[in-house]
C-alpha cells in the first residue's frame, strides 16, 4: 500500500507531514507546549505519535478530519481516557463537528459502551465546552 502522498516517504518527510496536520487538529499552542514538555524520556514517543499517528494515520486519503474525529472520540469515550477526550473534543469542534453533533456521538457511544462512558463523557464535555469561546463552542459548527 502506498503511503498518503506516495510510496516512500522518509521518516523526516513523514514526520514533517504529521507535525502539520498534528497543529492543524489539535491546534499550535497544543503542539508547541507538548514539543516543550519534551524530556529525554518523551523524545522518542513524541516523535513516535507525530510520524505515524499524525504523519501516517491522521494523513490517510480514506477519511476526513471530521470523519476521524468521530471515530477518535468514541474510542476514547469506550475506553475511558478522559484527558485524551477533552483534547479530542476540541480537535472534533476544530474539525467541523457542532456541539450538538458531538451530543450525538456521546450518546450513540452509551448504546456500544455503556451509559457509564456516556455520563464520564458528557461531563467531560460539559466542561471543555464551558471554558471555550462562545464560536468554538457554538452550535452552528466551525470551519
Amino acid at each position: 500500500m502506498t503511503r498518503p502522498d506516495g510510496p516512500g516517504l522518509t521518516d523526516a518527510e513523514r514526520w514533517e507531514q504529521g507535525m502539520a496536520v498534528r497543529r492543524a487538529v489539535l491546534s499550535g499552542e497544543h503542539v508547541d507546549a507538548a514539543t516543550a514538555a519534551i524530556t529525554p524520556l518523551t523524545a522518542d514517543w513524541q516523535d513516535f505519535i507525530t510520524r505515524t499517528a499524525w504523519g501516517d494515520v491522521w494523513s490517510r486519503p480514506g477519511l476526513d478530519r471530521r470523519s476521524r474525529s468521530i471515530a477518535v472520540l468514541t474510542s476514547l469515550i469506550a475506553h475511558g481516557h478522559h484527558d485524551e477526550l477533552a483534547m479530542h473534543l476540541r480537535a472534533a469542534v476544530r474539525n467541523g463537528l457542532t456541539v450538538d453533533e458531538v451530543g450525538e456521538v456521546i450518546l450513540q457511544s452509551a448504546i456500544y459502551s455503556g451509559v457509564p462512558a456516556a455520563n464520564a463523557a458528557f461531563r467531560v464535555a460539559s466542561g471543555v465546552f464551558a471554558e471555550t469561546s462562545p464560536a468554538e463552542g457554538s452550535t452552528e459548527g466551525a470551519s
